[in-house]
């Protein structure tokens, strides 16, 4: 494997890492955003039914850990194949 190739998949990491912090800035912001208009409503009928339907923070979240653990296996896996080259 050439240095380019396992340069490209650091980077590909690297790119997994970037995705996972924007899944959690944007996990955080629905949070924040269901939070305040739970408060905002007299009735919860959004809370209880679900409609509309929403990205639950949970989800995003549990997809940001998926990124960090792919993104570092990838620069794992790319600085192995520089070192062994």
């Amino acid at each position: 494997m050439s240095h380019l190739d396992s340069f490209i998949m650091m980077g590909l990491g690297g790119f997994f890492l970037l995705l996972a912090v924007i899944a959690f800035l944007w996990a955080r912001g629905e949070e924040l955003g269901l939070n305040y208009g739970l408060s905002q409503r007299r009735d919860l009928r959004e809370f209880i039914t679900r409609w509309p339907m929403r990205v639950e923070p949970g989800a995003l979240r549990v997809g940001g850990w998926i990124f960090i653990t792919v993104g570092l296996v990838l620069i794992i896996l790319g600085g192995a194949f520089l070192a062994i080259d």
